[in-house]
């Protein structure tokens, strides 16, 4: 699964043509890392509908702060670059399909 590794990357995810799903997680995050499998799987089954890339809080300070992170797991659902849905910890992975395919259409 691809990282969102700095502001060059967002704005290069940004510039494509599908749907984004950012998941911001921390290493010591307990729930983040129980979401972790389910987030990959949907990005191999969702791979070149949805771009679905984590970004760690720690890591990259200033992207958590320009979406408002205040908790990981966070899921911001983008369609346009604009946020049409999110999540706050651990979402079921029927109720991360839903959301998904939500963006799809």
């Amino acid at each position: 699964m691809k990282k969102v590794e700095n502001n060059q990357d967002f704005e290069q995810l940004m510039n494509q043509d599908n749907p984004v799903l950012l998941d911001f997680y921390a290493d010591w995050c307990g729930p983040c890392q129980s979401l972790l499998p389910t987030i990959e799987k949907l990005s191999i089954e969702y791979d070149g509908k949805v771009e679905i890339q984590k970004v760690n809080v720690d890591e990259n300070i200033e992207l958590a702060a320009k979406f408002g992170v205040r908790s990981v797991p966070a899921l911001f659902f983008l369609k346009g670059s604009e946020v049409v849905d999110k999540g706050v910890g651990i979402l079921s992975e029927s109720a991360l399909r839903k959301k998904l395919d939500a963006l799809l259409n």
